[in-house]
């Protein structure tokens, strides 16, 4: 395990090879990103692969959002503006998840923010079924008194979300409406009393996170993937997590064929899929 970092005028990035993970996101010596206090939630920005969310089967014992996240990527490139990392099936993941891959991660950096894609890769002859997804956690204290209740989501030219109920961590196949305020949700603890807020059909593409009371505004671009996430831990005030995903949590009806699940997608022989968001910084 091995931490490897690069800057430009405007930002600095760490990212440790355990999950590839991002650890660090700093712009003008402030640190954006949350720091992974084991007290309240003990990550920084996992990847999800090679499922998003839970099973609701025991076809393969993947537990909550898979392997990836929990394993040691190699280093295959660095440059002044990028990191690039790589995950390959090995015999551990392979008794878990029975299908050959190559997982990269690349970060790079840009003058206004970062660029985040993940490359999968199937070197197999058969397919490789699998999700795919983001989780960064934001930094809401950043600075003396600051909170969660400070922040709040804009999104584009939208007058309300539809999200997906949940129940224990599976979707029930219900949906509520959340009504915005001039393009805007408040953030606050309440917010996430019945766990995330789980949005599908590319409703965010384009979401921006402000608070009243620091200036770094972050403006999250994911056009094109499917789903999305919103989160934070049940009653802390401490950070918010922005999700794009390629996959979603599975339903409360069982079932047991994996590639018909909702957001696997079924990559061919020697095909590559690419996705990239950016995290774009404005003052």
């Amino acid at each position: 395990m091995s931490v490897h970092s690069i800057s430009n005028k405007l930002i600095s990035i760490s990212v440790n090879t355990l999950g590839a993970e991002l650890i660090s996101l700093k712009s003008n010596n402030t640190e954006l990103l949350w720091q992974a206090d084991k007290t309240v939630w003990p990550r920084y920005a996992p990847v999800l692969f090679p499922i998003v969310g839970k099973l609701n089967s025991g076809e393969y014992p993947l537990t909550q959002h898979g392997f990836a996240r929990d394993k040691e990527f190699v280093l295959v490139e660095q440059k002044n503006n990028c990191l690039e990392f790589e995950l390959t099936a090995n015999e551990e993941t392979l008794s878990l998840f029975p299908f050959q891959f190559s997982l990269r991660i690349r970060y790079e950096l840009d003058v206004s923010g970062i660029k985040i894609k993940y490359i999968v890769f199937n070197p197999s002859n058969e397919s490789l079924p699998f999700s795919i997804g983001a989780h960064p956690g934001f930094n809401c204290k950043r600075i003396a008194g600051e909170s969660l209740e400070d922040f709040y989501l804009e999104f584009e030219n939208k007058k309300e979300l539809t999200a997906e109920k949940l129940k224990d961590g599976f979707l029930n196949g219900e949906t509520y409406s959340i009504e915005l305020n001039e393009n805007k949700l408040s953030l606050s603890t309440d917010l996430f009393n019945n766990d995330a807020l789980i949005f599908k059909n590319k409703q965010i593409e384009k979401v921006k996170l402000c608070s009243t009371r620091s200036k770094t505004q972050i403006i999250l671009n994911c056009k094109d993937w499917p789903y999305f996430g919103i989160w934070s831990k049940k009653g802390s005030d401490a950070f918010v997590c922005l999700e794009p995903w390629y996959g979603i949590t599975d339903s409360v009806k069982k079932d047991s064929d994996f590639i018909a699940k909702d957001g696997i997608i079924s990559l061919g022989k020697n095909i590559t899929f690419e996705a990239v968001f950016n995290l774009e910084l404005s003052n």
